[in-house]
């Protein structure tokens, strides 16, 4: 097997193994006020999340900057309840416009010094062609993650619009997002650097 494609398997199965809780939570925020008729917004603020976190990722990876590991692992459970508390500013009402691409590519920063710390030891020679392949894989990876989370909650959705007609997305993104922060409002507190 090539270097590439081993490094882009990497990058995907680090994004979708369940040991990725944290990265896997960040997802579910992300996709819980959509629809599958928004997958192109969805699709838009996951691509700015990857070109968030390919920056910081290439710049730690080189050494070209140097980040606090227990800050970074501290900050990517923040990064969440962020995310979950910007589906519940909005409550309701549709994702658009340029903030959540946006805020996505602020929280990608923080991502990928998060994946450098995974990776940098990792690399045993030129560092581009892995560093580019684990990119493919996580992107792969997270619209796979991305794409099963909108057709689950989607069919969550169906489910409850025959229960209660008037019902939207809002009842189902609330609940996502308030689980997905909870559970990273403990991964904070247990990752607090003192």
């Amino acid at each position: 097997m090539s270097d590439g494609l081993a490094f882009l398997r990497l990058g995907f199965h680090h994004i979708t193994e369940l040991s990725a809780l944290d990265h896997l939570l960040f997802l579910v925020a992300l996709v819980a006020p959509y629809r599958l008729r928004d997958w192109r917004h969805l699709l838009g603020v996951a691509s700015a999340f990857t070109v968030g976190h390919s920056i910081t990722l290439g710049l730690v990876v080189t050494d070209t900057v140097r980040l606090p590991t227990s800050l970074i692992e501290f900050l990517i459970p923040v990064t969440i309840i962020g995310a979950g508390m910007e589906n519940l500013r909005h409550w309701g009402r549709r994702p658009a416009g340029w903030v959540r691409p946006a805020l996505a590519a602020g929280f990608g920063l923080i991502h990928g010094a998060g994946f450098a710390t995974f990776l940098r030891q990792m690399f045993a020679g030129p560092v581009a062609m892995p560093l580019f392949a684990f990119n493919v894989g996580i992107e792969l990876g997270q619209i796979t993650v991305l794409a099963a989370a909108l057709v689950l909650l989607s069919g969550v959705d169906r489910v409850v619009r025959r229960a209660a007609p008037s019902c939207g997305v809002a009842p189902r993104a609330v609940t996502t997002s308030l689980v997905a922060a909870g559970c990273a409002a403990v991964m904070a507190v247990q990752r607090i650097p003192w």
